[in-house]
């Protein structure tokens, strides 16, 4: 297997633990209260949208062609721990 496809398989595996993460706070968020609903529902669509973000990212860069991949990747790298900040941050606030 290729560098770029480990790459990618790493990186889908991530989002896909996200992703589950997500469904446990939407449950989580259907047992509180209205006031908490809301906020929640807020907070889980924000992660939704940095989720779809990352996707975007990641078939952008396993797209590009081996020669523009190398140079893209730190870029990626760069947005995809500020987008793993931000959940870690979200789902903490979610959580409390």
């Amino acid at each position: 297997m290729s560098d770029k496809a480990l790459y990618q398989q790493k990186k889908e595996a991530q989002l896909n633990v996200w992703k589950a993460e997500i469904d446990k706070l939407k449950a989580k968020s259907s047992m509180a209260s209205a006031d908490a609903q809301i906020e929640m529902n807020k907070q889980i669509t924000m992660l939704e949208k940095k989720i779809d973000e990352g996707k975007t990212k990641l078939s952008d860069l396993i797209q590009a062609t081996d020669d523009m991949y190398e140079s893209m990747k730190a870029g990626v790298e760069s947005s995809w721990d500020s987008l793993k900040t931000a959940f870690s941050d979200m789902t903490s606030k979610i959580k409390n």
